[in-house]
């Protein structure tokens, strides 16, 4: 079962990472810690990690698509959404395997060029169809042992963006993304 990573990445990971075009994210868990807050009146509260948002921005920057898949209706999710320019939202999605069937299809890519990140048991079968596989430390088990690569960072805390810098390096953009912050 993969362990967080720590050192270098290995090949394998890297060899697939070179493919990806598209990034599925899962947001429960994923781009949010996983936990459901409720203030009066019922009024749901999520937090986004401002590191996530940067890292995204990136990926769109260097011709990364994004998608998002998630089970549950959110207004917060498609607002962040909007800010960071993600334009394939899809709430509610009880079946992510045939939103994730469609978005192939229509956008005319295999599976090898797609990673998948995902925590808990719904996101296995894409997890299992995606090139490369990834989740976080906090995932349930049969996750962690279908992913190809886990991060340090957990969902919510900066894990989408270690997802997106370590595409952004086996890509070979890494040099120009520092570059613009090193003037």
């Amino acid at each position: 079962m993969p362990v967080p990573q720590a050192g270098p990445v290995p090949r394998g990971v890297l060899r697939r990472a070179k493919a990806i075009k598209l990034l599925v994210l899962d947001v429960d868990g994923i781009l949010t810690d996983g936990r459901l807050v409720y203030g009066p009146g019922g009024h749901e509260f999520t937090a986004f990690h401002i590191l996530d948002g940067h890292g995204i921005r990136l990926a769109l920057r260097f011709g990364l698509s994004l998608a998002l898949i998630t089970g549950r209706e959110s207004e917060a999710v498609a607002q962040r959404a909007r800010e960071l320019g993600i334009l394939e939202v899809h709430q509610k999605a009880l079946d992510k395997l045939s939103v994730f069937q469609d978005l192939l299809a229509r956008r005319g890519l295999t599976a090898s060029q797609v990673a998948c990140m995902g925590d808990d048991l719904v996101d296995l079968p894409l997890l299992r169809r995606a090139g490369l596989a990834i989740t976080v430390p906090d995932a349930v088990e049969e996750i962690r042992a279908a992913a190809q690569y886990v991060t340090s960072r957990p969902g919510g805390q900066g894990a989408v963006r270690e997802a997106i810098e370590l595409l952004l390096k086996a890509q070979a953009h890494w040099p120009a993304v520092m570059e613009r912050y090193q003037r």
